[in-house]
């Protein structure tokens, strides 16, 4: 069993920053996928970034040169920046990692992007 915790949600002014967090603990031997999602109310859940264990990247359009997942093996923890963050962004954000070809997913966590 994996389990994922993320952090770094909060309230945010449009044109701001946040940084998001997804540390995971458990049995983790093969690092498949690792990646954010977001779900929007009324909305069905959307990929956000995803990073491979090879370390290769793919980011929905919506946030192409804003966004930027990266990850850090030895702390098992994989991190969203975004910038230039806009109202539309406002979401939970769902940290799914794809461990030993089985899927985890986060509880998630806010994203407000309000003035």
């Amino acid at each position: 069993q994996v389990q994922l915790v993320e952090s770094g949600g909060g309230l945010v002014q449009p044109g701001g920053s946040l940084r998001l967090s997804c540390k995971a603990s458990g049995s983790i031997f093969t690092i498949n996928v690792m990646g954010w999602y977001r779900q929007a109310p009324g909305k069905a859940r959307e990929m956000v970034a995803v990073i491979t264990g090879g370390g290769t990247t793919n980011y929905a359009d919506s946030g192409k040169g804003r966004f930027t997942i990266s990850r850090d093996s030895a702390e098992n923890t994989v991190h969203l920046q975004m910038n230039r963050l806009k109202a539309e962004d406002t979401a939970v954000y769902y940290c799914n990692w794809v461990v030993n070809y089985v899927q985890y997913w986060g509880k998630g966590t806010l994203v407000t992007v309000s003035s």
